[in-house]
């Protein structure tokens, strides 16, 4: 079922994509609310080049995802405690692959958008102090049940702008499960040895289901 919720959930994040010129950042309810229609036509608009090569939805997530991503403080956070001792160069190159397996994974989810309607819940509460909100969507994927998500944003304290870090789907945070996959791993055999496994990950063409 949880498959599912991530299937689903990067048609959803390209709502925070449209050319940084014609968006506030500093807004991120609104950011998300205008975007959407752009994010969501573009798939609609360039269906047949992607039918023709599916690895196109990676240039898709590079120009109109990874933007307004935080994949950095998304990728410190899931190495957590592991960082302290690790070298560096090894932790930025472990940054680098988890953001190109970033842009893989969300290519992928990609190929299953069918044009399912998005509901947004109501605007959060944000005052000066605020760092960190979470807005509410509910994906209408008629005639299975609906799906609740939250998408949870940073705010960058010298810019004022926010960007996305994590999904919650039905109360499952995506990167703390991830945290919990890859942290053993990266105890046992380090913080390199998980970035060379993500860039090895991000290679991987994509496919669209039952395609050989």
């Amino acid at each position: 079922m949880f498959k599912r919720f991530i299937l689903m959930v990067s048609a959803l994040f390209m709502s925070l994509s449209v050319m940084a010129t014609e968006i506030d950042a500093t807004q991120p309810y609104d950011m998300i609310m205008k975007v959407s229609d752009k994010a969501f036509s573009r798939l609609g608009a360039e269906q047949d080049k992607i039918q023709a090569d599916p690895d196109y939805l990676k240039v898709v997530v590079e120009e109109e995802l990874m933007p307004y991503v935080n994949y950095r403080y998304a990728a410190l956070k899931l190495l957590g405690p592991n960082l302290k001792g690790a070298k560096r160069e090894e932790v930025l190159e472990f940054i680098e692959a988890f953001r190109a397996y970033l842009v893989t994974s969300y290519a992928q989810v990609l190929t299953q958008y069918t044009g399912q309607d998005v509901k947004f819940g109501p605007e959060p509460k944000i005052d000066e102090k605020t760092t960190i909100i979470g807005v509410k969507v509910t994906i209408m994927d008629s005639p299975r049940p609906n799906i609740n998500l939250e998408f949870k944003l940073r705010k960058d304290k010298k810019t004022g702008e926010w960007k996305a870090f994590d999904m919650i789907a039905e109360g499952i945070s995506l990167l703390s499960s991830k945290q919990s996959e890859w942290n053993t791993k990266i105890r046992q055999e380090g913080v390199l040895s998980v970035a060379q496994e993500l860039e090895q990950l991000a290679k991987a063409p994509i496919r669209f289901e039952g395609s050989k």
